[in-house]
């Protein structure tokens, strides 16, 4: 019998991630979030793409919609996104419908993503002349267009600001999913991003809420670390996922290549995190929306 190896035991996690042997449990109405923070290189791109392929993965079906002029979360999920590519911006002025925009990701069935170009980096300023400019990205995600798509989750990937595209994609969900990096500045400004969701929320969107805290870049080699999750955990409770994501390599690494970290290394520590955190994410909200009904 051969003995256990590191190699052998991330080729036995890998062959878990890509062959599943049960499937997420489905919500039983569609979830819309928004993934916000307006501080950059929280990890918020990535996880909304890794949590998103990782539902796909397991038999959810996803749909991401990029609201980022610079187009991480597409390039992460392998989607075109040149200028002239059919984009959300597109579909923020009215050109095409969103169900047009949104094309199948390489890295699963039943994940799409409706990609963000370039020209999206110019149309805060157009959307200012607009009526109706907070509720562009609410009147595109109709239910018609999404009945289209038939997702179960749809993650809306914001900029790292509070602008007019965020501000459209809060009116747009339900949800709000912030992902909070384990580090000392961590829940600077954060504060800012609550009052914002608080006026939302009061002026354009009174269904709106904060549903999920993700904790990432986690480094276990410091007290820093354990010190921010305990006092994020203290301030929001049940709200953050009991998942932390690592810091890793691969995750930084994947979307180099036009992968998720569950496509480049099905094997590493973090695929597992996002696959253990998007599990935590669908057995809660199955498990919510029995209990409210």
């Amino acid at each position: 019998m051969t003995g256990w190896t590191p190699i052998a035991e991330e080729a036995e996690r890998a062959t878990r991630v890509l062959h599943p042997d049960e499937p997420f449990p489905r919500p039983t109405r569609r979830r819309v979030l928004t993934v916000a923070n307006q501080k950059g290189g929280v990890g918020k791109t990535t996880s909304a793409v890794n949590l998103a392929a990782a539902m796909a993965m397991r038999g959810l079906r996803v749909l991401v919609v990029d609201l980022d002029p610079q187009g991480n979360a597409s390039t992460a999920l392998g989607v075109e996104h040149r200028s002239g590519t059919p984009s959300v911006y597109e579909a923020l002025i009215g050109e095409v419908s969103l169900a047009e925009a949104a094309v199948l990701s390489d890295q699963s069935e039943n994940l799409y993503c409706v990609p963000a170009t370039i020209d999206l980096a110019g149309a805060e300023i157009e959307l200012v002349a607009m009526t109706a400019r907070e509720s562009r990205l609410k009147e595109a995600l109709t239910p018609d267009v999404l009945d289209h798509i038939r997702p179960d989750y749809v993650f809306i990937d914001c900029p790292p600001s509070l602008g007019l595209l965020t501000v459209n994609a809060m009116v747009a969900a339900e949800e709000v999913f912030i992902p909070i990096q384990c580090e000392y500045y961590a829940l600077e400004g954060l504060s800012q991003l609550l009052n914002n969701i608080e006026l939302v929320q009061n002026h354009l969107n009174q269904n709106l809420w904060v549903s999920t805290i993700l904790l990432t870049m986690y480094d276990g080699r410091t007290k820093l670390a354990d010190q921010v999750t305990a006092e994020v955990r203290r301030h929001f409770g049940d709200t953050v996922l009991t998942t932390v994501i690592p810091r890793s390599v691969k995750v930084s690494e994947a979307p180099g290549f036009g992968q998720t970290v569950l496509t480049y290394d099905p094997g590493s520590r973090g695929a597992m995190s996002y696959l253990d955190a998007a599990r935590e994410m669908a057995e809660r909200g199955a498990a919510a929306e029995k209990g409210n009904q």
